[in-house]
Formats: C-alpha cells, structure tokens, sequence
C-alpha cells in the first residue's frame, strides 16, 4: 500500500523547478540565439500563440481536477476514456523518442569538462546513456518527494545559474564596450516572413511544450488548488525571460556560423572565460550543465509514466503495468520505459544510416504531440459546459468568451504547426519522390500511432481494471 508520508510533498517551488527543468533546455538557447535580436520576436509570438494558452488552460485543468493523471484526467472528463488513454498514450511516446536525444547531450558536457574527445565516441555514449537512464530510473523509486528534490538541485544548478551567469557576463560584455557579433538595432527585431522562419517558429512552439507534464503531481502538491496556479505562472515567466536573455547573450559574443546546436551555451561560456582569463571554470560549467539536463531527464521520465499508471488502473493496461512500489512509483513502467530508451539508444548511436530515420521518428513525435495538446484544449472547452459546477480555483479569464479565445488560439496554432510540420525540410527534398515519402511517412506514421491505444482497449481483459484496485505490495 502507498505510505501517506508520500502524499503532498511537493512545494510551490518544487514544482516551479519541475516545471522549468521539464521545459526550458539550454540546448534551445543556442537554436534561438542564431537569430540575434529577432529571437525576441519568435519567443513572443510563440509565448501569445502556444506557451500562454497551454499555460493558462492547465492551471485551470491542474486546479479542477486535481488528482493524478493530467491530460489523461481532463480529455477523459471531457471525451470518455478512449481519446483520455489517447492522449496520455501520445505525450508518453513522444517523450521515449526524445530521450536519447537529450542523453547524448548529457554525455557530451560531461565528456567536456574531461576528455572533449570522448563526445564523438559511441562507445563512451552508450555506456553514459545506459549509466544515466538506469540512475534517474532507481532514483525515481525513491518517490516524488525525492524525484523533486533531484529536479529542483539539477535545475537550479544546471541550467537557472548557468542561464543567468552568461547572461550577466553578456551585460557585462556589452556594458564595457564589447563588440557584439548580432545587430542590436530595432531594425533587426522584427525577421522576414519566409517559409523558412515559420518552419522555426513552429520549431520554437515545440521548444515550450511540457508545462502541462507537472499535473501529474497534483496529489503530492500542497494545497493544489491554490498552490499549483501560483507555480504554472511563476514558471512561464522564468522560462521565457531566461530564453530571451540567454539566448542574447549567446548571440552577442559567439558568431552566428560558429553557434552549435547542443553546445552554444558552452561555446559561449568559453569565449566569455577567455575574454576575463578564467578558462580554469570550464570544466565545472560543463558538469553543471550536464546536471541540469539530467534534471530535465528525470522530470519527465517519471511524469508521462505516472499519468500512464492512472489509465492502466482503469484497466487499459495489463496488471503487469499497474504496480507501484511503497513510494507510490509505477516501478514495472518506469523499468519497462528504461529498456525501450536503452534499445533506441543503441540503434541511434550504432546505426549512422538511421540517423535520418531517426529524425523523421522525432519530426512524428512533434505532430503527435501537437494533437494532444489540440485534444487537451478542446476538452477545456467542453468541461466548461459539460461540467460547469465543478469548482475551479484558478480560471482562464474572460469567462466562458475567454476560454474559447484562450483555447481556440492554442488549436488554431497547433492546426498550423501540424500543417507545417508535413512540409519537407530541405534534407528531405521539397519536391519528388523523397518529400512524398516524408509526407507519407508522417501520415501514416501518425495513423499507426494513434491507433494503438485504441487497439489495446479494443483487446484489454475484463479484470484488469479489477487487478487494478489490489492493494499493492
């Protein structure tokens, strides 16, 4: 049986940095920052279009319905327990295709601060992926009141201290008359409309997404209904200053065609370092940095498997899936979870000519992605009328009026970005055979997908849902 000692342990600033390391990755600092001052611009639009709808409808979801479970508990009030598991289901498969993505870069800060060279080897990745992976797995046995504690460390230490000091030595840099290597005029905020800037703006979308993730929590969170609100809003402004500032001072000291993907951050740390002669600090930087992805890492290895564990008690998943330990954790998933991010890793890291592959997997991801969160803001909108007495501590503002404006900007904006997404990018080949196939690819790719959960209820037992309330052991 679930001890009570595990239940509410989570502050407001506990679930502020679960909410932070589950969405703000240095990683899209560096994305943002080749675009100089302009990434002001996309971080506004997609905040207004995405980041702000997401933000608000899941404080008011998070706060009527405050138990376990998320997105599955919301689209299963509103639309019945098929499309509920189908929502969950896309949020916790996106998730397992991005990790060995973020893992590797784990392991390449970690190969910084040691032996740079190691980053390239495959050899050193797999087993850093396999090491992490199963580490964060154990750990998060422990249950949510060590599972926080770990995001919260990692989060302040790796990513909010490292953002914030090269954000400093930024202002630092420009205040003492540096040169910066991005135009600062207001001339450059506003970029051209092409085809090309709004594929990154989708881009940017994707980068926001996760902050409805936390609602999982909602049982271990100390007075929900007032405190999780607080932390969804606090969060959303912490994550997107620290994008808009990070991402400026990245682009004020390391040219535009030196920024890298995974490392900018790093590179400019050790542009900044050379510059005040402190070269000694990198390799503490490089751990921090490692550390706060793992946070990242942790957060959401636990949180899409618990909101998994709520459908399988209602009998969508073999009791096999349906155990937790005495710390209330989803022990069977979160170890079947682990093998299916180590099988990934492996055909990721020894397989090159599925690098391509792979991308096209993580390009499904995001459109999966997307149609969870339409489902999630279209079940705001019915909740309002189908279920207008239950009490809802926090409120999209503007009433009824408010949410449809609200809600209807987030599904006109996701509608959009899915569109987008089915455009090839120029790897693939904008017209042909190769951009039928990666259109082709996505389609039925998303078909696939989103069937199965509806095949598992389709073939789910009558007892599992029995099994499912036997107190655990």
């Amino acid at each position: 049986m679930v001890s009570n000692r595990n239940l509410r342990v989570l502050s407001v600033f506990t679930l502020v940095m679960i909410n932070v390391a589950a969405v703000l990755n240095l990683a899209q600092l560096s994305i943002l920052a080749e675009y100089g001052l302009s990434a002001v611009f996309y971080v506004v639009i997609a905040a207004l279009l995405f980041f702000v709808p997401v933000s608000l409808v899941s404080a008011e979801l998070a706060t009527g319905w405050p138990k376990r479970g998320g997105v599955y508990i919301w689209v299963k009030e509103a639309f019945g327990p098929s499309l509920g598991f189908l929502a969950i289901w896309l949020q916790w498969f996106e998730n397992v295709v991005w990790y060995p993505t973020i893992l590797s870069a784990s392991s390449a800060y970690i190969a910084f601060a040691f032996n740079p060279s190691l980053a390239s080897n495959p050899l050193y990745t797999m087993i850093m992926i396999f090491l992490i992976t199963w580490v964060i797995t154990l750990i998060n046995f422990r249950g949510m009141k060590v599972s926080g504690q770990v995001s919260s460390y990692c989060t302040i230490a790796g990513t909010l201290f490292p953002a914030a000091l090269v954000i400093i030595l930024g202002v630092l840099w420009i205040s003492s008359g540096g040169t910066s290597q991005t135009p600062l005029t207001l001339s450059n905020l506003v970029p051209e409309f092409n085809a090309a800037n709004i594929l990154f703006l989708v881009g940017i979308f994707l980068s926001f997404a996760g902050i409805e993730m936390s609602a999982v929590h909602a049982q271990e969170v100390k007075d929900p209904q007032k405190n999780y609100p607080k932390a969804i809003l606090l969060s959303a402004f912490i994550i997107l200053v620290v994008s808009v500032l990070g991402a400026l001072a990245i682009s004020v000291v390391v040219p535009k065609a030196d920024i890298q993907l995974n490392a900018g951050v790093m590179e400019a740390f050790s542009k900044f370092f050379k510059l005040y002669n402190f070269p000694w600090v990198m390799p503490l930087i490089a751990i921090l940095v490692a550390a706060g992805s793992v946070g990242a890492v942790s957060t959401w290895i636990v949180g899409p498997s618990k909101g998994l564990l709520v459908t399988a008690r209602d009998g969508n998943l073999p009791p096999f899936f349906q155990k937790v330990n005495e710390n209330g954790m989803p022990t069977n998933l979160l170890i079947s979870q682990a093998v299916i991010i180590t099988l990934l890793s492996l055909i990721f890291l020894f397989e090159p000519s599925v690098n391509s592959s792979y991308w096209l997997l993580t390009v499904l991801t995001s459109q999966l992605y997307l149609i969870m969160y339409i489902l999630m803001f279209a079940a705001a909108i019915k909740l309002r009328y189908s279920q207008p007495m239950v009490k809802r501590p926090y409120k999209v503002p503007g009433g009824n009026v408010g949410m449809w404006v609200v809600a209807g900007v987030g599904i006109i904006s996701c509608l959009v970005a899915i569109l987008v997404g089915f455009i090839p990018p120029s790897q693939f080949g904008a017209t042909g055979s190769a951009a039928l196939e990666f259109t082709g690819f996505l389609a039925v790719g998303v078909v696939i997908v989103c069937t199965v959960p509806f095949v598992i209820r389709y073939f789910r037992k009558s007892d599992w849902k029995r099994i499912g309330k036997i107190k655990d052991k």
